[in-house]
């Protein structure tokens, strides 16, 4: 993840088959799962990619949201684990839940700890990993597995290095006789990817397969395929979403007319067709590969052309997975101010159009902006720019306008989830004196969401109405329409770019200065309720929806027949759903949620409802 060091300010951005037998014990695949708390018939169903979206059995698009679960891989202190123990995972994951609002995680491997030795694969690695995969999975949250590399390998870096990598193991570096590290005048660790000879060559072998590097990477992910799907139940196991092949994938060197788009259709394109091979040998056909394009595609200063275009369309077995950085804001330079309303609409609008164009869906699996340093001050509005980016293509100032050119909602995983951040100790490239405790220990990145505060409990470092957001976790038919007025805050100043327009008055009166979010979509007949996650500021007693389904203050608990209702979200974490049955087809229905009203009279609630719907009609059809 190319981000500046924190303390620097720089104009030149640039983004940067197991030969044994492996035995698995206790195999718990065929054994009934119990079911997780708060589950609802509808809930816990695989999902797959129809029609460009992730569905549910049940028909229903889903969307994704959450964060990368942990940086903390790619240090060495927890040995290449998210965490230092099951029960750290468990609470991570219910914090993730309760204060984050998050239903996945993407979730961080080391291929350097899952084959220390070339050939063997270490099962008490892929065990703790399961293990604390299942946390995850237990509370009710999809978890999509990433072998994990930043530089390619710490291995490649000298004990006294300013930087360090993760990814590649010991022998794999071995094996090229590397000259020695140097990024020459480099004043952010992401410069090494292109400038770093080691690293620049490492690189190029893997992608090259050298030394037979790729097919022991190929061999190791197939044979934790294997591990993970026979050491969860199958419950658990329709709870993983599917696999990301390779973190930020980039050529190290272009061969001789070679340009990033020949080398994606030549190298990279071949590789994700053959680690699709190792998932489906390794029981995961149904489950699609979550497939990178060249790190520099989505750039918006290093850009290069790319985004798998000679690819041909993905079709259900591969989703167009990318990540979104703002190197200006970064930078610190190329941005002076902050961001604005609508700042990352185009980007973010880029990412529907490729998926669209490939025939399947997409998911942003990495976005954030340093929470220390110079450009820190940034952070409220560049992450709220980009969940409404994510949430709809158009920007707030033309949404009430232009409603139907939304597009349809974005997943996403935010960077990141680090429950240790501030409190590592993490020996920088083995060197007992160079020891790291702060921020995330990595490179001088800072970009947790969450801490430990003294008292061991999980608190947010960013403003909670930001994180915790209502998105639509599950529509039952299509998306046509979806925003978000999450009312953050810049230090003191409140964030409204959405503002309820003046036509619609008594809507306005009812939203007030609170926090709302807007949903229309049109149905597929499905039995099973359309779904908004609802945050922890909208406590079911005083949510307000206007919807054409009815009016509700205070949805009441869900059953089979109640059109508007609350519901905990599986797992037993206390964190909610909103519920809307719409059993019928082809229809288009809205609903408002709200927190901005107290007890409100019957007839604004109707009020609200007319002006609602003669929106609707006019703007969506």
């Amino acid at each position: 993840m190319p981000n500046i060091r924190a303390r620097l300010l720089a104009v030149l951005v640039v983004l940067c088959g197991l030969c044994g037998f492996l035995t698995v014990a206790g195999s718990t695949a065929a054994t009934a799962a119990a079911t997780i708390p708060d589950s609802l018939p509808f809930d816990g169903t695989a999902l797959t990619v129809s029609g460009g979206r992730f569905v549910d059995a049940n028909g229903r698009e889903v969307v994704l949201r959450g964060y990368n679960v942990s940086g903390e891989t790619k240090l060495a202190e927890n040995k290449g684990l998210p965490f230092a123990s099951a029960a750290d995972a468990r609470k991570s994951a219910t914090a993730l839940r309760t204060l984050g609002g998050g239903n996945s995680v993407r979730f961080l491997l080391s291929w350097a700890y899952a084959e220390p030795v070339r050939g063997q694969v270490d099962t008490g690695y892929l065990a703790a990993a399961t293990e604390q995969m299942r946390a995850f999975l237990d509370a009710g949250i999809r978890v999509y597995p990433d072998f994990h590399q930043d530089l390619y390998s710490r291995h490649l870096f000298n004990p006294g290095s300013w930087y360090t990598g993760d990814g590649a193991p010991r022998w794999a570096v071995d094996l090229g006789g590397y000259p020695s590290e140097s990024c020459g005048i480099c004043l952010l660790w992401g410069q090494n990817i292109t400038q770093n000879g080691a690293v620049k060559a490492a690189q190029y072998d893997f992608w090259h397969n050298r030394y037979g590097l790729q097919d022991s990477f190929l061999a190791t992910a197939e044979k934790t395929m294997t591990y993970v799907r026979a050491n969860l139940t199958a419950e658990e196991f329709a709870g993983v979403l599917g696999f990301d092949p390779y973190n930020e994938p980039y050529a190290g060197s272009y061969d001789s007319g070679q340009t990033s788009r020949t080398w994606e259709r030549d190298l990279l394109w071949p590789f994700y067709v053959r680690f699709r091979a190792r998932m489906d040998a390794a029981g995961w056909t149904d489950k699609p590969a979550l497939v990178e394009p060249n790190l520099f595609w989505n750039g918006n200063v290093s850009k290069e052309e790319g985004g798998l275009l000679d690819a041909g369309t993905f079709g259900s077995r591969y989703v167009f997975n990318t990540h979104f950085y703002d190197q200006k804001a970064i930078s610190g330079i190329l941005m002076w101010g902050n961001a604005a309303d609508g700042q990352y609409v185009t980007d973010l609008g880029a990412v529907r159009d490729r998926a669209s164009t490939a025939a399947t869906t997409a998911i942003v699996s990495e976005f954030g902006h340093p929470l220390n340093g110079s450009t820190a001050g940034k952070a409220p509005t560049v992450l709220k720019a980009m969940y409404q980016g994510l949430d709809s293509r158009v920007k707030g100032a033309d949404w009430w306008a232009a409603p139907a050119r939304s597009g349809p909602v974005l997943s996403g995983s935010q960077w990141q989830w680090d429950v240790y951040s501030g409190r590592h100790h993490e020996l920088m490239n083995d060197n007992p004196d160079k020891v790291r405790t702060s921020a995330d220990a990595w490179n001088d990145e800072d970009l947790s969401a969450v801490r430990l505060d003294d008292a061991g409990t999980v608190t947010l470092r960013q403003d909670a109405r930001l994180l915790d957001r209502i998105y639509p976790g599950a529509t039952s038919g299509t998306t046509l329409a979806f925003t978000y007025e999450d009312r953050s805050r810049d230090g003191s100043t409140t964030l409204t770019w959405n503002p309820v327009p003046a036509s619609l008055p008594q809507t306005g009166q009812l939203v007030g200065s609170g926090q709302y979010g807007l949903l229309v979509w049109r149905s597929n007949g499905g039995a099973a309720p359309t779904e908004l996650h609802l945050p922890a500021s909208f406590p079911t007693a005083t949510t307000t929806v206007v919807s054409d389904l009815g009016t509700v203050y205070s949805p009441p608990a869900y059953t089979t027949t109640t059109k508007i209702a609350a519901a905990g979200e599986p797992g037993g974490t206390g964190s909610r759903r909103l519920l809307l049955g719409a059993p019928d087809s082809g229809s288009v229905h809205y609903a408002l949620v709200t927190n901005g009203a107290t007890a409100p009279s019957a007839t604004l609630l109707a009020a609200a409802r007319t002006e609602l719907s003669a929106w609707v009609a006019q703007k969506v059809g």
